[in-house]
């Protein structure tokens, strides 16, 4: 099944429980695209609790939605925009906050020999690209 190559996926790569990258790989080729968590629940031969868990990480990553329309008392679950998804990943604030307080890092390892810095010295550079770098991305992207 498509679902559980996905959480494979995600729990390989991304420390994900294998439920959320269930969640995640079923509603990407869900033909209905708003599932109250009962419905998920059956499909994915989960407990509720599970899919709900799920969607709750999922949330925090932005990656899918919960929303309860009117006179319903189940919430419905269903992917966030792709492009909304990438925001979180994309935003160049958070490479220049990483960058920053890699840098208060540096007075620690001032003394130490270069190969013991270098890790760090690393990581700032790469947050630096990153956060130069990703808004020409993004901006590309949405020329697409």
């Amino acid at each position: 099944m498509f679902a559980d190559r996905v959480g494979h996926f995600y729990a390989s790569r991304f420390g994900f429980p294998p439920m959320a990258g269930r969640l995640l790989g079923y509603l990407l080729v869900s033909d209905s695209p708003r599932q109250p968590i009962d419905q998920l629940s059956a499909t994915l031969l989960a407990s509720r609790s599970a899919v709900t868990d799920a969607a709750t990480l999922l949330e925090r990553y932005r990656m899918v939605q919960r929303m309860r329309t009117a006179g319903e008392r189940a919430d419905r679950v269903s992917l966030t925009p792709v492009s909304q998804q990438l925001q979180q990943f994309f935003d160049s604030a958070v490479y220049e906050e990483h960058a920053l307080l890699y840098r208060k890092g540096l007075p620690l390892v001032a003394d130490c020999l270069p190969a013991r810095r270098a890790a760090l010295q690393e990581a700032i550079a790469l947050a630096e690209f990153l956060a130069e770098r990703l808004p020409r991305v993004m901006a590309e992207w949405r020329g697409q």
